[in-house]
């Protein structure tokens, strides 16, 4: 394997993933990205020309999306609407970009050959009660919530499909939620941090007992680069590094680090459809991969991400107005 397209990858987590390969392989990396809201080309700023290429466009473009993938070894498909909130306020973009670009990022990897790996969520299983000690493993039922989470399962289901019909060879992954640097501010984590540098009280949905399951976005890109490296083919693997913790518990530990009081927050009006709990069980991919967490401390993860942005306000502030505007008119 030479080269590699990366779709998304001017966002959050595909721009992570793009970092860490070009510092942990010798591959050439193509980003294909839209640019939308959620894209920032300053996220791949000062990355080796010759082993780097970026071109915008959409996942949708069928001619496009042929070309760049008959050019490659393998495709790492990110590119996806992935906001909750938004996806209640305007379905039809996750529609489009979940369902049709994934179908025809399957159709150009099948015309070739290409390798291909599918980026998933944990949001595909639905949600566990508070108390409940289960955890979601590979076997687990699809009980999708919300359109995102819905077009995010049935992107799943077309990978599985051209597997089973038409030999891709694919794998694909869910993950739980991520953190660290370049993500925008409208996601949980750096909204708070950067609501708490500008001197704004944290806001939490309901009463703030949702639990996520948090991993750093770093070894996220460590999981998919070991999927990609020794995974099975038509095989799925969750990636998680047993990180539970509530929304409160997060924002608690957030104000301590700015050296605030835990319980400087306010609670506002629940969201429709909050999934109440997710956990990830990983044993898959730690045993059949042989990959491993390498932030097992959330919270020097947590402080390694508030010095990211207290360091690259350049970064954040130009889309923090606007996002605050948008909540504002949602109640939030």
């Amino acid at each position: 394997m030479q080269r590699i397209l990366v779709t998304g990858g001017a966002g959050f987590i595909g721009c992570n993933f793009v970092h860490y390969i070009m510092g942990h392989s010798s591959l050439h990396v193509t980003v294909l990205d839209k640019l939308t809201y959620a894209g920032n080309r300053a996220s791949l700023a000062g990355l080796p020309p010759e082993r780097f290429e970026f071109v915008k466009g959409d996942i949708c473009d069928a001619a496009l999306v042929e070309r760049l993938t008959g050019q490659v070894d393998a495709v790492v498909h990110f590119a996806a609407e992935s906001h909750n909130d938004n996806s209640l306020e305007e379905p039809r973009p996750f529609v489009d970009t979940n369902l049709v670009g994934t179908f025809t990022l399957i159709e150009a990897a099948r015309k070739y050959g290409t390798r291909f790996h599918h980026i998933s969520t944990d949001e595909v299983y639905g949600d566990l009660a508070l108390d409940d000690p289960a955890r979601f493993t590979e076997e687990s039922v699809y009980r999708p919530t919300s359109p995102y989470s819905a077009t995010k399962a049935g992107s799943d289901l077309l990978v599985r499909a051209w597997v089973r019909s038409f030999g891709l060879r694919a794998t694909i992954s869910n993950c739980s939620n991520n953190y660290g640097p370049y993500q925008h501010v409208e996601k949980f984590i750096p909204r708070q941090i950067t609501n708490l540098l500008d001197g704004i009280r944290p806001r939490l949905y309901g009463e703030g007992r949702n639990v996520r399951d948090w991993i750093h976005v770093e070894d996220h890109s460590s999981a998919v680069a070991a999927i990609l490296e020794r995974g099975r083919i038509g095989e799925t693997y969750l990636i998680g590094a047993d990180g539970e913790l509530s929304n409160r518990t997060v924002v608690e530990k957030l104000l301590v680090q700015v050296g605030q009081s835990p319980d400087a927050y306010d609670l506002v009006t629940d969201r429709p459809g909050h999934d109440l709990r997710y956990a990830i069980d990983s044993g898959k991919l730690r045993r059949e991969v042989g990959w491993t967490p390498r932030y097992g401390d959330f919270d020097a993860g947590l402080a390694a991400t508030v010095r990211w942005y207290r360091e690259n306000e350049a970064w954040w502030r130009p889309k923090k107005a606007e996002t605050e505007l948008k909540y504002a008119g949602q109640g939030h």
